[in-house]
């Protein structure tokens, strides 16, 4: 019993450590292949925000007329001229088949991994970690990710930490709340190894159970326009909508194993198409329309093959 109880302890302490502050410093320099330094906070990003924003709005528009049996809602609500360029996408993508035909034409959806697959050349998905102990982690299924590719996203709510920033840490991130820095994460961060520090202190909680969860859906419903939903929560389920949502399970690199993918902040721009939000990983814990929504990212630092599992940098040095 007593061994049990000691292994039981030992496994969960592996997990924690990565979040535990003094193990950090006192290991940071161990392990210099599992860090990642950028001079400055500017010169983070591998890839521009217009990259990033391009991608997404490749992706989900592909998803949206995927769904578009399931639009008719929110498609009676958009002006013309965006009803027109969807009809146009649609008649390039199904060209025998007409729009208001489409609607019961169930058999012409794919899988949400397979559109990311006709749309950006390869798809992504959780499997077990080629690592010991690690549990889940994220491989390439098909096809190949290109360096400097969006391979991945990070689902949460977040807010802003109000801790004093040393270095760039993160577990792993997906879909998550994304909270500011006096908003109240203690409880949800009890045990919660899906937390993500961004630079500016912006926490976001990429955990899938618990009272994160319960957290997550409640302003997933309360941010819901009529027809328009603000964000997605099928990343809490089993049938995810956004294949791209899966990038909290990206396991940290090791001394034998170099990171492939990074993280990257990105903030969904006003001009964002309001029916695609539905996609969007990601919720504000606060109503506060002032701050624009914190999204992260992984691209992609090298070609990625088929078969390859992701492992990133969990922490991120800023000098």
């Amino acid at each position: 019993m007593p061994g049990r109880l000691l292994r039981g302890l030992w496994q969960r302490w592996r997990r924690y450590k990565y979040r535990f502050v003094p193990w950090i410093a006192l290991n940071l320099n161990h392990n210099p292949r599992t860090l990642r330094y950028v001079p400055e906070e500017s010169k983070d990003k591998v890839i521009s925000d217009e990259d990033v924003l391009g991608t997404l709005l490749k992706v989900f528009q592909a998803l949206f007329i995927n769904d578009f049996n399931k639009q008719s809602d929110i498609l009676t609500m958009l002006p013309e001229t965006v009803k027109s360029k969807y009809h146009d996408l649609l008649s390039v993508q199904h060209p025998r088949v007409k729009p208001l035909e489409y609607r019961h034409e169930q058999q012409n959806t794919f899988k949400p991994e397979e559109i990311l697959y006709k749309t950006l050349g390869f798809s992504v998905a959780q499997a077990t970690s080629s690592l010991i102990s690690a549990g889940k982690g994220v491989f390439v299924t098909r096809g190949l990710v290109p360096k400097g590719a969006v391979v991945s996203m990070y689902p949460g709510n977040g807010t802003v930490s109000a801790l004093p920033r040393v270095s760039y840490l993160s577990t792993n991130i997906s879909s998550s709340t994304v909270y500011q820095k006096y908003e109240p994460i203690f409880f949800q961060s009890i045990g919660n190894p899906f937390i993500f520090r961004c630079l500016d202190g912006v926490l976001i909680d990429g955990n899938d159970k618990g009272i994160s969860k319960v957290v997550y859906r409640s302003c997933n419903g309360r941010d819901r326009l009529g027809p328009f939903k603000m964000s997605d929560s099928t990343w809490l389920t089993s049938e995810i909508c956004n294949p791209l949502a899966v990038g909290q399970y990206v396991n940290n690199c090791s001394n034998d194993r170099a990171a492939n993918v990074c993280y990257q902040e990105f903030d969904v721009p006003a001009i964002f198409p309001v029916e695609l939000k539905q996609y969007l990983p990601n919720i504000a814990y606060s109503c506060d329309k002032q701050s624009p929504l914190r999204c992260v990212i992984l691209v992609a630092l090298r070609d990625i093959k088929q078969g390859e599992e992701l492992f990133s940098n969990y922490y991120t040095i800023v000098s």
